[in-house]
């Protein structure tokens, strides 16, 4: 969080077109965030100077987390049943020096109004000393999923970034442990591990500057957890390498800075950063969330769908989500076969709406998976619904037959139909996760009757149902076509 710069760094938020809100909503104002956590069904992030956001859903943020300590840019590991938060006290250059501490302290749970709230004593775990190369703040962990050791990276764009060993059973720094140099260029740091890979993930560019921070994420990658750390064309960010992962900028909010990864199953995977400054939003730093993709093993940012008017095509075949209506054929008859060539030409309009809509029945209508041909019968309107409520990093959507109000809507047999009307029923709420290979999960907000989560899914060419999802099966696959 440090700034290279002299500068120092509540109305809820109007429901914009997703497609340009990447922030969320409610009151989302945090700086440096921590890696989100989910505790008894409520979603936690942490900030510096203590406290930090809460969120019911996912989607709509507001202040009540508890951290205290005070210190910069937390982070946040579930490890068993308690969790751990790390810190950084002092630090950042403060009156010019990098005398900084790295603290360690755990939680049963990180909900403030329950009876097993309650920090453990801090553990100072790394520190930076005088003029070092090195500033001891900004820490991020990584618990180990191939050996179950646990580490600390820290340091600032001031010096080098730090790599130590902790105890996970303690949160104390293991015994004989010596720090690695492992990053330089770079600040706010964020091991992962994928496939075989570690992922050091930092933010990069000016800190704390509001409309004109230029932080972004970059990231390289190691087969081992001590390094070398090196990007997309072989850099090692030991000397200022990093691919990039999110920009700066991306319209109305600049500065995308700390990283963490929330991975919710196989396939569906959020990263949150804050923004430095959202013109909506007063120019604050607030919270963002978004999907991550992996292209060619490396992580890609993604973006929180957008509403618009789209064939839902099905990776399974490409056939395309349409009404078992009957087929309306469009004038004239095939051409081109000993056609006089020198006639005029002129252009045929396609088919609309009003063409065919009075031969559809007027009551519920089911739905197939067919060849697309772009007829009314294929277009869906995908539109957010800001009262229906959200989940991490999204909200929920109506999908209508494009031009009328007819809403595609889950069944008490697990099974797809259209409405005549939308309602806002939770059967007719959908929600959208753009998974990690850039196609997309389609799930309903509630199937009646039933406490399973499904998901859209084309069990054959021609048949959706709703059923399990499978990252691992294209039948769960689907992709919006504009």
């Amino acid at each position: 969080m440090k700034s290279r710069i002299k500068i120092m760094g509540t109305a809820l938020l109007s429901i914009v077109l997703t497609g340009n809100l990447l922030a969320q909503i409610g009151k989302p104002f945090i700086h440096d965030p921590s890696t989100i956590m989910e505790c008894d069904g409520k979603y936690y992030t942490f900030g510096t100077r203590g406290g930090g956001l809460i969120s019911e859903d996912g989607w709509t943020w507001n202040s009540g987390g508890v951290r205290p300590g005070g210190g910069a840019a937390p982070d946040a590991i579930k490890i068993g049943d308690r969790y751990l938060i790390v810190y950084g006290s002092t630090g950042g250059g403060l009156g010019g020096g990098h005398d900084g501490k790295i603290n360690t302290m755990w939680n049963k749970t990180l909900d403030p109004n329950s009876p097993d709230f309650k920090y453990s004593e801090s553990i100072v775990v790394a520190e930076s000393k005088n003029m070092e190369d090195n500033d001891a703040i900004d820490p991020g962990l990584l618990l180990d999923p191939t050996d179950g050791r646990l580490w600390l990276s820290y340091g600032t764009y001031f010096g080098f970034i730090r790599l130590v060993e902790l105890d996970p059973k303690t949160g104390n720094r293991a015994k004989g442990n010596k720090a690695i140099d492992i990053a330089i260029d770079c600040e706010a740091t964020d091991l992962e591990y994928r496939d075989g890979w570690y992922y050091l993930f930092g933010t990069h560019g000016t800190c704390c500057d509001g409309a004109n921070s230029t932080y972004n994420i970059v990231v390289g990658r190691s087969k081992k957890v001590i390094g070398p750390y090196l990007d997309n064309m072989g850099r090692d960010m030991i000397r200022g390498g990093g691919k990039m992962v999110v920009s700066s900028g991306g319209g109305r909010v600049n500065g995308a800075g700390h990283f963490g990864r929330t991975v919710l199953e196989n396939g569906v995977e959020k990263m949150s950063l804050h923004y430095e400054a959202d013109l909506d939003q007063s120019g604050r730093s607030v919270l963002g969330i978004r999907p991550i993709l992996w292209k060619n093993g490396w992580p890609v940012a993604g973006d929180i769908f957008k509403e618009g008017t789209y064939e839902i095509e099905s990776e399974r075949r490409g056939y395309s989500l349409e009404l078992i209506v009957d087929f309306t054929r469009m004038s004239g008859g095939m051409r081109g076969m000993n056609a006089n060539n020198d006639e005029p030409i002129k252009s045929i309009p396609s088919q609309v709406l009003s063409d065919v809509i009075k031969t559809w029945p007027t009551g519920n209508i089911d739905v197939r998976i067919g060849d697309y041909m772009a007829r009314p019968h294929q277009k869906w309107t995908v539109t957010a619904v800001p009262e229906g409520g959200g989940y991490l990093g999204g909200q929920y959507y109506k999908i209508i037959i494009a031009g009328t109000e007819r809403a595609l809507a889950a069944t008490a047999e697990s099974e797809l139909v259209t409405v005549p009307k939308f309602t806002g029923a939770a059967e007719q709420l959908w929600r959208i996760d753009l998974l990690t290979d850039g196609t997309y999960r389609i799930m309903p907000k509630v199937v009646p009757n039933s406490k399973e989560k499904l998901a859209l899914v084309s069990s054959g060419d021609s048949t959706p149902t709703l059923a399990p999802f499978d990252m691992n099966s294209d039948n769960s696959k689907w992709n919006f076509k504009d």
